[in-house]
């Protein structure tokens, strides 16, 4: 009875999965409702190898795999709030030595020391207090980090889904590479890596045009998007095939002049950032009610992990009022608590 109940647990999630990555997957609600297939299938796993324990205690080899299997996923459960801080801060400082110190540059490291006080400082130093006013406190903040570790890990899971592609042939009508700034008339590295995958893009959709978006900004020669067409001439991409958008200063401005370029008949629109930005770009592009599809270059893993705080950072600033409601509905028992630790 209880196996039937999480298959057709698991179905129905995976069904309201299937569907929001079908209709509009640019939300959290794609990776919500992934964390849920993943939830049910983890508790239908486990409950078809309890019903056929007994056959498997019979064939050894297959009972000391599993067995195997077990430990290691009992060692990583335990070891990875260590390994996601060591990751954190690692990635930080190699990031200070090679970025420079600004505070932009310092999110993962904050986030690795902010992440250890809360797992291992916070519980010594309450463990130690009697007051309870300081349990309520502890309370209080553990109910805001797992708030927000859930709604980053959900963002995660959200952000990765974007990015699957099974092919690059998506007959697309139009392809905009989004700026990310240049030095004097020439691109970064970073830019580059974007109008490589924009480019790569364009080869597999013979009929789709390049829209190269971005305008000057302080410090820059020339605007964006002549910076980008210059490169993509030298790369052989036919000019007859690229549009220039070089009135932008944000991403938001990016989507929003490159889609006055298009004609209506082209509903196939691919955005190419970098990988940890498609997923704000996205959400972006869906208030306009701008309907397309991300693509990410590449850049380095020190770097990725740094921005992609940021990236969450400015998607919790777009929602925040949202989020600042669900907090406040779990913070409420609290809130109760402590009134009634007043009345006492």
């Amino acid at each position: 009875m209880m196996l039937t109940i999480l298959l057709f647990l698991f179905l129905i999630s995976l069904c309201v999965f299937l569907s929001i990555m079908y209709r509009e997957p640019r939300t959290l609600w794609s990776g919500f409702s992934f964390f849920w297939v993943l939830l049910f299938l983890g508790l239908l796993i486990i409950g078809y190898l309890m019903k056929y324990s007994q056959w498997i205690v019979e064939h050894q080899g297959l009972y000391l795999a599993l067995i195997i299997l077990l430990i290691i996923a009992m060692i990583l459960l335990f070891m990875f709030p260590v390994l996601v801080i060591l990751t954190f801060f690692v990635e930080g400082i190699k990031l200070i030595r090679h970025e420079g110190f600004r505070f932009s540059n310092i999110l993962s490291l904050l986030f690795s020391i902010g992440l250890f006080v809360y797992l291992f400082g916070f519980p010594i130093f309450f463990g130690l207090q009697q007051n309870p006013y300081l349990t309520i406190l502890y309370g209080i903040v553990s109910t805001c980090v797992v708030f927000g570790l859930s709604v980053f890990t959900i963002f995660c899971f959200s952000a990765m889904l974007n990015l699957v592609h099974f092919t690059k042939r998506k007959n697309l009508d139009a392809i905009i590479v989004l700026g990310s700034g240049i030095l004097g008339k020439k691109i970064t590295p970073l830019l580059k890596g974007r109008v490589d995958a924009g480019i790569e893009l364009l080869k597999k959709n013979p009929k789709a045009i390049l829209i190269l978006s971005g305008g000057q900004g302080e410090g820059e020669e020339i605007p964006e998007s002549k910076a980008m067409y210059e490169y993509c001439l030298s790369k052989g991409v036919d000019p007859d095939r690229m549009i220039q958008e070089n009135r932008s200063k944000n991403t938001n401005e990016n989507l929003l002049f490159s889609r006055e370029l298009l004609s209506g008949q082209k509903d196939r629109v691919a955005i190419v950032t970098t990988r940890y930005h498609v997923f704000r770009a996205l959400e972006l592009a869906r208030l306009q009610n701008f309907r397309c599809i991300g693509f990410g270059s590449k850049t380095k893993w020190y770097f990725t992990l740094n921005a992609f705080l940021r990236e969450f950072i400015g998607y919790i600033a777009m929602t925040w009022k949202t989020q600042a409601i669900l907090l406040g509905i779990l913070l409420i028992p609290w809130f109760l608590t402590i009134l009634l630790t007043l009345r006492k």
